[in-house]
């Protein structure tokens, strides 16, 4: 079977694939013509395509998180690797292939990542900070080990959050060495918790998010995170103008850093700017990694980049 990653432009290819995404909709042609619009995964990436002249029938036989044969064309569209679907029929008990074999996942073990995250927070000295870290990740420590970090932007597969907030422990503790006028017990919170809300946010199924959910829609992962700090202090009986319980708050709410980009602050606390640029280097640098890993090696430019302002990176060799 060929993997996605080794797909390059005008391959012929047959293969079973997970359907990421699955969307009906319509050409600008006149009269307009139904189509599929998909996204095929595996374990080693994921690519558009396009089933044209969708059927009724293909309306309905085909959904998210389904497993499907391909029979397809790759193609380069707008500087985009994408495939046209010759042929797809869903998979067969019969052809001896199971979910868990596309689903793509963190490269350590969920187990290992949640017990470092449960270490860090036995290892904060505040004893009021450590209690509301803990009362917000008991709200979703069930989805922490699966959740992704986001629907496709960084970190998108199973066990991604947590991936990403053990990767940010790890420079959040190489910058508190290099600058000690941090506090270390609020920067190691602020990590954990800028992103605790994601699992409530959206909805996901082994790491893959389908939608967003209705709150998180509405209401947001951040707010949602500020919220649960709240929450915490009243249920902790820990005085919610508290400065922790402030620190905490604004952590949360500036991470981000812009309005356009979800944040109702800016950062305005030491720890806050160290947050958010520890947030945004591990999210740039893994979109980078992703991007290399998924990218075959006989290409030398990886496709454009979204969240790096549409770049392309390329693979210098020596």
């Amino acid at each position: 079977m060929t993997l996605i990653r080794q797909l390059v432009n005008q391959d012929e290819f047959v293969g079973f694939y997970l359907l990421k995404e699955v969307e009906v909709k319509q050409t600008n042609a006149t009269p307009p013509k139904d189509y599929l619009d998909i996204v095929l995964a595996d374990g080693t990436g994921e690519l558009p395509a396009k089933l044209w002249d969708a059927s009724s029938v293909d309306k309905e036989a085909f959904f998210p998180m389904g497993l499907v044969k391909v029979k397809g064309l790759v193609q380069t569209y707008r500087d985009r690797l994408q495939v046209k679907i010759m042929q797809i029929r869903p998979a067969k008990p019969e052809d001896g292939v199971k979910l868990t074999d596309f689903i793509r996942s963190a490269p350590i073990s969920s187990t290992e990542l949640i017990h470092t995250i449960k270490q860090v927070i036995a290892d904060i000295s505040d004893q009021e900070i450590k209690d509301i870290v803990t009362f917000c990740v008991g709200k979703v420590e069930e989805k922490l080990e699966h959740a992704p970090a986001a629907k496709s932007h960084h970190h998108a597969y199973f066990g991604g959050l947590a991936y990403h907030m053990v990767r940010m422990l790890e420079l959040g503790e190489f910058i508190c060495k290099q600058r000690p006028f941090l506090n270390e017990d609020l920067l190691k919170a602020g990590i954990i918790l800028h992103d605790i809300a994601k699992p409530e946010e959206m909805v996901a199924q082994l790491g893959i998010v389908s939608e967003y959910s209705v709150q998180g829609k509405l209401v947001g992962h951040i707010s949602m995170a500020s919220n649960w700090i709240t929450e915490a202090a009243v249920r902790l009986g820990i005085g919610t103008e508290s400065p922790k319980v402030l620190g905490l708050q604004h952590l949360v709410l500036s991470h981000h850093n812009l309005g356009e980009w979800g944040s109702p602050v800016q950062p305005q606390m030491a720890e806050a700017v160290a947050l958010h640029f520890i947030d945004a280097m591990d999210a740039k640098l893994q979109m980078v990694e992703d991007a290399l890993n998924t990218t075959p090696d006989t290409e030398d430019w990886t496709p454009f980049i979204r969240g790096l302002e549409n770049k392309a990176i390329y693979r210098l060799k020596f």
